[in-house]
């Protein structure tokens, strides 16, 4: 994405614009047709593109992400942009190595914030019911530091999700940690790929 990686900086780092460089990535390829792979953030920009595209999306399959679940509400956004403008500093340590992303503290904050509502169950479950290609997802088991089982409860809302829509489903849980996982576990994803690849009708 934008700011990460060999990626250069940029104005605009909102959601929809990821979504927006989906497309042009896919047309500077000349692909018509697409799995879709996402993990964290990624996972959410996947979900809503296989939704709105899905001619064009062959499946999905959400890593660790686009999980309904409420834990943001406007009262905690002060003290997530305090949060993130002190990371800031912290983080400029990091990216040179690749692992934290090129942007501002505000940028950090409006785009942890826009996730957040992004998340939401109202926002995200229509998101997801509406998708009608095979889907899966890949969820991890552990937890990380300091998030106190944060990442169960949020895990806990797929059972829902699955029951609602049969195109999506749990391909695997995995031991492994949300931060671990494209590390540790990445064989279940490459045979998510695969497990929605093959149930292409278009054969293409």
């Amino acid at each position: 994405m934008r700011g990460r990686g060999r990626s250069k900086r940029s104005a605009d780092y909102s959601f929809e614009t990821n979504i927006r460089d989906v497309d042009a990535v896919l047309a500077a390829r000349g692909v018509a047709r697409a799995v879709v792979v996402g993990w964290s953030y990624g996972a959410f920009v996947a979900a809503h593109w296989a939704s709105r595209n899905p001619a064009r999306t062959v499946g999905a399959v959400l890593v660790e992400g686009a999980q309904p679940y409420d834990w943001f509400d406007e009262s905690m956004e002060a003290g997530m942009r305090t949060i993130w403008k002190r990371l800031w500093w912290p983080m400029q340590l990091l990216r040179p190595f690749g692992m934290a992303p090129r942007m501002t503290g505000d940028q950090l904050a409006d785009s942890n914030i826009e996730v957040g509502k992004i998340a939401r169950e109202r926002d995200l479950g229509p998101v997801l019911d509406s998708i009608t290609v095979p889907a899966r997802y890949v969820v991890a088991s552990g937890e990380s530091f300091g998030s106190q089982g944060g990442h169960e409860r949020v895990r806990a809302s797929l059972p829902a999700v699955t029951a609602r829509n049969p195109n999506i489903q749990i391909s695997a849980k995995v031991a492994s940690n949300h931060g671990s996982i494209l590390r540790k576990d990445y064989r279940a994803i490459a045979e998510a790929v695969r497990e929605v690849a093959a149930l292409d009708h278009e054969g293409n």
